[in-house]
């Protein structure tokens, strides 16, 4: 394990605060200098590393699974996941407490597939019992599809009690734990026949591809299942098996970057150590928004190490698109909020950053405040009452 070097960003660079794209290292940035011939046996080779890699992450038992990357961003592996292993006839239950489990929703009906939702809205994770419950009652359920961090509120669902829930009841998971894989740990033997994720997320390498961890035995009964030609991760598969390359033109510039990620992922000491970092950020940031008087959107239960929402602060002088405005002159750029029922606003903790600059983050905000005349940060007075509420149903 060696100690992660965070290096300023180059002049007029801004520290990225967002779950991807995100900053990056100067040696990931630098590997993308050199050209790179599709078809040759260099890159070849690198897309074999590459798959190798990802296969042997997550530890113990991923032997049963081969690494498929598939161009595109990251909504594009997670529909090429449930075209190619959702039959046509089949039936899916998406579990959706934020934006991306409704994308993911959308997308099955798009392709015609059979689907429902169980809605938590933005604040409930959906706990294993209730899942339970809702595949006892429908035996037509064949697949569940669980989002492992919703990254529009921040939330980390509980993927260990859906998976029990799942497998207990006989139905198959499919995971998109898009901005989670790499930095949080996956329970060994965790029962699951797919799991996707972005090169640009927790790895911290460049957008241009995604990646589909899958059960080998799964992948190899897909064949011709896809509602795309493009996104069918079985013949991406097979055709990487046969000649090793992509089926159309790959992202070279950005597999040279993941390549040099994954060897920084593994010198920092792994998933755990990624995302003892991560986590770090994340207590830094919270703890010093807080005392400026801001309100997460979650408790503490809840947090992911991945990015935060804050609600907006009520005072009348805060305006989102002026403070986003006046913190990327400070040199940070936020994200803006993704929720339906509250105003709010996020702060990315992953990529090449560290606590220090989480608390030069918390400097700018307060001066950002002062200088926009805000007295207090505080939200408004229903969206904690929506927070509490929240907070009863869960303990109920």
């Amino acid at each position: 394990m060696t100690d992660v070097v965070i290096e300023p960003p180059r002049s007029g660079e801004p520290w990225l605060l967002t779950p991807g794209p995100l900053t990056t290292s100067h040696a990931v940035k630098a590997a993308m200098l050199r050209d790179l011939g599709s078809w040759d046996a260099d890159f070849r080779a690198m897309t074999a590393e590459l798959r190798a890699r990802l296969v042997a992450l997550p530890g113990p038992g991923s032997e049963a699974f081969t690494a498929v990357p598939m161009q595109g961003s990251g909504s594009f592996v997670v529909e090429a996941m449930l075209g190619t292993l959702i039959p046509r006839k089949a039936k899916a239950l998406v579990l959706a407490n934020g934006a991306y489990g409704q994308r993911a929703a959308a997308a099955l009906a798009r392709m015609g597939r059979a689907a429902e939702v169980l809605d938590k809205g933005d604040y409930l994770p959906p706990r294993g019992a209730e899942l339970a419950e809702r595949l006892a009652r429908d035996a037509a359920i064949t697949h569940v599809v669980a989002i492992h961090c919703e990254t529009s509120s921040g939330i980390l669902n509980p993927l260990a009690e859906i998976a029990g829930a799942t497998a207990a009841a006989g139905r198959r998971l499919l995971v998109d734990s898009m901005s989670a894989f790499g930095a949080v740990e996956l329970p060994p033997g965790l029962p699951f026949d797919a799991l996707v994720s972005s090169a640009n997320k927790c790895i911290e390498g460049v957008p241009g591809f995604g990646f589909a961890l899958v059960r080998r035995d799964v992948l190899e009964q897909a064949a011709g299942a896809a509602h795309s030609l493009a996104l069918d991760l079985h013949a991406q598969w097979a055709e990487m098996e046969r000649s090793g390359q992509w089926r159309y033109t790959p992202p070279t510039h950005a597999v040279a970057a993941f390549l040099q990620a994954l060897r920084e992922h593994e010198a920092e000491g792994g998933v755990a150590a990624r995302g003892a970092r991560y986590a770090a950020n994340r207590d830094a940031l919270v703890a010093g928004m807080r005392a400026l008087g801001f309100e997460t959107l979650l408790d503490d239960r809840w947090l992911s190490p991945v990015i935060t929402t804050f609600f907006h602060p009520a005072d009348p002088a805060f305006r989102f698109t002026e403070f986003y405005d006046r913190m990327k002159a400070r040199g940070f750029i936020l994200y803006p909020g993704k929720l339906t029922v509250a105003d709010s606003f996020r702060v990315g903790h992953i990529g090449r950053l560290d606590a220090g600059v989480m608390r030069a983050v918390v400097e700018a905000a307060a001066a950002t405040l002062g200088e926009m005349g805000v007295a207090s940060a505080a939200p408004a007075p229903q969206a904690l009452a929506e927070k509490r509420r929240a907070q009863e149903e869960l303990a109920r």
